[in-house]
This record gives structure tokens, C-alpha cells and sequence, in this order.
């Protein structure tokens, strides 16, 4: 199964946010560490915001923080929340223009195949995806250190541009 741009960058974000815990931080701090979409990011951030796996605070002293600790959001409950269509192929859908629906053995094993995919997403946290030592560290070192209200500035940025590509 692949997985949508769209749960991508909720998965990023929600690393970026769980790597600092304690700063409220920009929509556009994640956007330029992951050198993606703010417009975008915006969409999904709203999004996270509304099924509680983030708060969100307007204003001087506003930004982003976790709703609840990394070791109680489930990936799967993530992946559940942000991708649209589960299906792994198009069988399983009212509309669907196979004539063998209904008697073919693919729509079960697909079936079968998609619980067991989301088996394992659902017993791994966010705390779980965040052990690796050099993925908190390099995420911290990304952008300098803000405190509430502060924003990053573009020129601040510059000395941070040795950005690691994450998947």
C-alpha cells in the first residue's frame, strides 16, 4: 500500500513536534526544515488539529504542540485518520466496474493483506518511530531554538540549510 503525500507530511510534522516537546512552534519552522509545502502543510496540520493529535494556538504566543505524549499516538490510528481510501484495489468499492466482484478471491486476500498492514502501524507509536538517537538530534539542530511568540526570520534559516531528506 502506499501512502498519501497528505499522511507524509502528518507523519512529519508530528516527528518535528514530537522531537520538541516543550516549544510551540511555526507551520512554517516544519514546512522549511522538510522544504515542503506551508500551503500544503497548513491543510494537514488543520486536519491533525481537529482529530486531537495536535494543538494549535493563534497569536503572539501561539504554535504547534503535541495534544498528548508520542508513546499514545498510534501510527496507525494516524494513517487511519489522514489517508481517505484504505482500499488496495478498486474491488472493494461500491462502484466497481469488475465483473468478477463478488466471486473473486483477490478482494479477501487484499483484505487480509490491508489488516495485517495496519496490524503492524498499530502497534508502533510515535515514541516508537522516534528511538533512533540521530533522528531527535538532527531534527533539534534544523532550526535555532524559539521561544513562544518567536518567529524564525529568513535570514535565520541560512546557516540551517544542511537539511537531511527524510522519507
Amino acid at each position: 500500500m502506499r501512502l498519501t503525500l497528505y499522511t507524509d507530511y502528518a507523519l512529519r510534522a508530528l516527528l518535528y513536534l514530537g522531537a520538541r516537546p516543550e516549544t510551540r512552534v511555526s507551520i512554517r519552522d516544519i514546512a522549511h526544515t522538510y522544504n515542503i509545502s506551508e500551503n500544503h502543510l497548513v491543510k494537514v496540520v488543520h486536519k491533525l488539529g481537529r482529530g486531537g493529535f495536535i494543538m494549535t494556538k493563534r497569536g503572539r504566543n501561539g504554535g504547534l504542540l503535541l495534544a498528548r505524549a508520542p508513546k499514545d499516538i498510534r501510527i496507525g490510528d494516524i494513517v487511519r485518520y489522514t489517508e481517505e481510501d484504505m482500499a488496495i484495489v478498486s474491488c472493494n468499492q461500491e462502484k466497481s466496474s469488475c465483473r468478477l466482484a463478488g466471486v473473486c478471491r483477490l478482494q479477501g486476500l487484499m483484505g487480509e493483506a490491508l489488516a495485517a498492514f495496519m496490524n503492524v502501524l498499530d502497534q508502533r507509536t510515535l515514541a516508537d518511530v522516534m528511538t533512533h538517537p540521530k533522528l531527535i538530534q538532527t531534527l533539534q539542530m534544523l532550526l535555532p531554538a524559539t521561544t513562544p511568540g518567536q518567529r524564525v526570520h529568513d535570514h535565520e534559516y541560512e546557516a540551517y540549510d544542511r537539511r537531511p531528506t527524510f522519507a
